[in-house]
């Protein structure tokens, strides 16, 4: 049987969408990038702000009308859509023949073939090292999800309602799966979960992020590699951490902690706490910490309450925080989170103007940083040809995640041509509001090129990806 896969959301989604696939791999079923080729089709999505939400649902209908034009006889909603409309999608979508929520991955082979789902969809579920996986990332660079689920109470989110309570995997499972991706050629390892710095809470261990990505650097590789971890709690970044970060050459220099708003009124009312004045201690500490330390963030905007005033400190708190990246969101009222009983709501004209105002202000100060970085010869790591035009490369700084954050583009590369996965040296030659451009100016190692990745899923959106916001 050959199976199609959309892969809708965050990393996250993506790892869940990666489990599926590899266990009908290991069942022997063949894996197609052509949905009109496919016997069943799987659509993984998203529901976390309404235009995902929306980008969800018309995937379905998309996918559903290649059950009339295509092979396809199974059609399977999977994910956080399930989780919040689970009946509504088999009464209102009769092409979909089965859903799968977020704890029932390990019945994804049973739906293609017989349609009968098997695991209880109320068991906390979290794959682990030797649970059958296939990439949908470029060779070069995987996710490895460290934990799953949430205990945070913040008011805006849904996310706990969908995955759980916080629990973590097993610390020599984590050690195995990224040593594993080294082996097989992977270049780059960016360890994700809904808060990365409660890693090892729930096991008992003390500053087990920290001892994480240690043990993860002191891994023998037979080439250069990169350990990142994203979506960190600004009050979870200890001492210990930055003293791994700042110390190991392999963890790069990263720091993604999305802070959703300064003013201290809007955090209490998110029920984060703290305020713009605590984080900008926050920022000096990890920078003098961590010199050279690229610092991402993510705001909100329009959420119940937010006022004029409490909107302009948000913005002076930007310009003085002086973030590397930054992604503005716009709030989105679901009627399951607990924001959505508040009053004060901001109406959309009032979100729209206030999020172009936030992303004007960071882009100018993103493009100020990078012009600080124009001369300067920086080591980065080849992405391969451009999306967008494939007779340019692109690359990747340590300080630009993937998906999410800007690229540099490769203009001239010498006679010989790059290939993925090699990390070279960049001269940087132009600085534009995100991205970069410039020359390598080393010459390349012979290393074994990165395989190139035999099962791509049919499509993939992240929902932040490349957002520049």
């Amino acid at each position: 049987m050959k199976i199609g896969f959309v892969s809708l959301g965050c990393p996250k989604n993506l790892v869940d969408t990666e489990v599926m696939m590899g266990q009908l791999a290991a069942r022997g079923h063949a894996l197609t990038a052509s949905p009109e080729e496919a016997d069943a089709i799987v659509v993984n999505t998203c529901s976390f702000i309404d235009p995902a939400k929306q980008e969800s649902v018309d995937t379905i209908l998309e996918m559903a009308e290649f059950k009339k034009t295509g092979r396809a006889k199974r059609l399977i909603v999977a994910g956080c859509l399930v989780e919040r409309y689970r009946d509504e999608i088999r009464k209102t979508i009769p092409d979909v023949d089965a859903v799968l929520g977020t704890n029932e991955l390990d019945s994804i082979v049973d739906l293609c073939e017989t349609g009968e789902a098997r695991a209880n969809p109320l068991a906390p579920y979290l794959y682990h090292d030797l649970t059958p996986r296939v990439l949908a990332t470029p060779r070069h660079y995987a996710y490895i999800k460290i934990n799953e689920g949430c205990d945070h109470p913040c008011t805006f989110c849904v996310i706990p309602q969908f995955r759980g309570s916080f629990r973590s995997r097993r610390f020599e499972s984590v050690v195995a799966e990224a040593a594993r991706l080294f082996e097989q050629g992977v270049r780059e390892v960016n360890l994700i979960g809904q808060d990365t710095t409660a890693y090892g809470d729930d096991l008992g261990m003390k500053d087990g992020l920290a001892q994480l990505l240690e043990r993860l650097g002191q891994i023998e590789t037979r080439h250069q590699k990169w350990v990142r971890f994203l979506y960190c709690y600004p009050n979870r970044i200890t001492g210990k951490l930055l003293d791994v970060i700042a110390s190991n050459a392999d963890v790069v220099k990263y720091i993604d902690m999305p802070l959703q708003h300064a003013s201290a009124g809007v955090l209490k009312r998110m029920k984060r706490g703290s305020s713009g004045e605590i984080f900008l201690k926050t920022l000096a500490k990890i920078r003098k910490a961590v010199p050279g330390v690229g610092i991402r963030t993510s705001m909100i905007v329009g959420f119940p309450g937010e006022t004029e005033r409490d909107f302009e400190e948000l913005c002076q708190f930007v310009e003085e925080a002086q973030f590397d990246r930054l992604g503005v969101f716009s709030y989105s009222d679901e009627e399951t989170a607990p924001s959505y009983g508040l009053d004060g709501k901001v109406d959309k004209k009032t979100i729209y103007n206030r999020r172009r105002r936030l992303m004007s202000l960071q882009r100018k100060i993103s493009r100020a940083a990078n012009r600080k970085l124009v001369g300067q010869e920086l080591p980065v790591l080849v992405e391969g040809p451009s999306a967008e035009n494939e007779l340019v490369w692109q690359a990747r700084l340590a300080t630009q995640a993937p998906d999410i954050d800007g690229v540099c583009y490769i203009e001239d590369y010498g006679d010989v041509e790059p290939r993925a996965g090699q990390f070279r040296v960049m001269k940087i030659t132009k600085a534009h509001d995100y991205d970069l451009a410039g020359d390598l100016v080393d010459a390349p190692e012979e290393e074994r090129p990165a395989a190139v990745n035999p099962f791509p899923i049919i499509a993939s959106s992240a929902g932040h990806a490349r957002q520049h916001q």
